[in-house]
């Protein structure tokens, strides 16, 4: 529906700039926001001191009925916030709901001439507040008439529409929610249960109270079916004569047109920070896994090179034995090589007759046997 800011921050960098050029500027601009708002700018060279503005919004209707010019009330309305500087075209551009011829030369210098700059650049703001001021102060009278308190059908946006009831002693407003993504239904369900929480605690008890429901409420039977079904239920407002007093009544409408931006906005902020921290939590996750990954291959790599060393000691360990061994083996194998014949009892024989006797010395003695 509406933006948060009254003022139109693009409109008004432009109306400065021309504000405060030295030079004469040659300027023909269209400019597009948010909700199928548009400004057109023009400045001739020819005639510095008359600038135009002309703006095309979309306005409140009454059901499916579309709203086509500004009322005699919201006309009275954008000539009270400008400022002598501005002047109402009349008729307006075609295409445009409203063009303003402002000169330049009559805006105050010093400070003020921002603050008129500012007035100017929220016009759009002061005309959607302006249609809502008029309906809610007439539907009494168009009750009265039919004698009934019916819902009157408010479309800004053909998705985005609400209920205005007019009763006795305050006015309900109802807005029927609508999501695309079931992700969307649960955080905007949690929201409005909250909000309800909060709105009947007592520090905020001079706040309207705010009821959430998934069915429709009583005060809409009998409309279509087809702008009663929704996915995220209803969230009513109850307001009473306190909250239109004076300047709450600006404050009160202007909230009520946001109230979708608002919702929409607490939706997207909701999910990006879960999104975030998931996001997060997955990133905590991995890396603890790729440590306990990298845990793991050290341990893999020094249980492997304890078992090298293990192994080289073994082998360290056995190689004076197995040369002992070879050693043996060689020994063995040069005596079978040179007493490759044995004879049977040539030994004995050997030891009898082939053995040189001892001859004994005559300075010794010869033991007798």
């Amino acid at each position: 529906m509406a933006s948060f800011e009254r003022v139109s921050p693009a409109l008004k960098e432009i109306l400065l700039k021309l504000y405060r050029a030295e030079k004469p500027v040659e300027i023909d601009h269209h400019l597009y926001e948010f909700g199928s708002v548009e400004y057109h700018v023009q400045s001739s060279a020819a005639d510095p001191q008359n600038n135009y503005l002309s703006i095309s919004t979309p306005l409140l209707s009454q059901g499916a009925m579309p709203s086509y010019g500004l009322s005699s009330y919201s006309t009275q309305m954008v000539k009270q916030v400008c400022s002598d500087a501005v002047e109402i075209v009349e008729p307006a551009k075609e295409g445009y709901q409203l063009t303003l011829k402002i000169n330049f030369a009559k805006i105050p210098r010093g400070k003020d001439y921002f603050k008129v700059i500012t007035q100017i650049s929220s016009v759009q703001a002061v005309i959607l507040c302006s249609q809502l001021k008029e309906m809610l102060r007439n539907v009494n009278s168009q009750d009265t008439s039919q004698g009934k308190n019916k819902p009157i059908k408010l479309v800004y946006h053909p998705r985005e529409p609400f209920y205005v009831i007019r009763q006795p002693q305050k006015i309900t407003a109802v807005f029927p929610l609508r999501f695309k993504e079931h992700s969307d239904v649960i955080i905007a369900t949690a929201f409005f249960q909250e909000l309800m929480d909060v709105g009947s605690s007592e520090k905020w008890a001079k706040a309207p109270p705010c009821t959430w429901s998934p069915i429709p409420p009583p005060e809409l039977r009998g409309e279509p079916l087809e702008d009663l079904s929704t996915n995220g239920g209803f969230v009513s407002f109850e307001i009473s004569s306190r909250h239109v007093e004076d300047k709450k009544l600006d404050k009160t409408v202007w909230s009520l047109l946001n109230f979708y931006a608002y919702v929409k906005k607490h939706v997207k902020c909701t999910r990006g920070f879960i999104q975030r921290r998931m996001q997060k939590r997955l990133e905590s996750l991995v890396e603890v896994l790729h440590k306990e990954k990298l845990e793991e291959k050290e341990d893999v790599k020094f249980k492997a090179h304890a078992e090298c060393r293990y192994v080289g000691k073994l082998v360290r360990l056995s190689k004076p034995k197995n040369f002992k061994r070879r050693c043996r083996d060689l020994t063995r194998k040069i005596m079978q090589i040179r007493f490759r014949i044995k004879i049977h009892g040539f030994r004995r024989f050997h030891r009898r007759w082939l053995t040189i006797p001892n001859f004994s010395s005559p300075l010794r003695y010869t033991k007798l046997e």
